[in-house]
């Protein structure tokens, strides 16, 4: 809401987009785990039980991935907006940049849980990423980076 009267031409075009995207990742993410759960009651030591639940854990681990790939571009976008906009909107836009920090930050840990020993999976090392680009967003919007929000 507060991009709307930011006066920020980009921050007002991605906000509908991001908001869709992330309605229909959190729809997709109610579902995500299932395949998970059935490969776990598969026998225990069976070569099919490791075999769909590494492939589950890997697609359950698609979407929030989505989801941190959104909410550290709101939480980039919320940062500017709280930086340029006036006073008035300058802390909704710092509380958007917080709440988008935790949730990608949240979506990064549960892909980090999902591919645990998956170390040569670039996915572990694109969330870290975007949890700190969703950090450094946090700090630009609290002036913690030596600027002022």
């Amino acid at each position: 809401m507060v991009s709307a009267f930011a006066e920020d031409a980009e921050a007002e075009a991605r906000a509908p987009i991001l908001r869709v995207e992330l309605l229909e990742a959190g729809e997709r993410e109610l579902s995500s785990y299932g395949p998970v759960l059935a490969a776990l009651r598969l026998p225990v030591g069976s070569a099919e039980r490791e075999r769909d639940l590494r492939a589950a854990l890997s697609a359950a681990s698609e979407t929030p991935l989505d989801i941190a790939r959104a909410t550290a571009e709101v939480a980039e976008l919320a940062a500017r907006v709280a930086a340029e906009s006036t006073p008035s909107l300058r802390g909704d836009a710092t509380a958007g940049t917080l709440l988008a920090e935790a949730a990608t930050r949240a979506a990064a840990r549960l892909v980090e849980i999902n591919l645990r020993g998956e170390s040569e999976d670039g996915r572990v090392e694109e969330v870290a990423r975007l949890s700190r680009r969703a950090a450094k967003a946090r700090e630009r919007a609290l002036g913690d980076d030596g600027t002022e929000a």
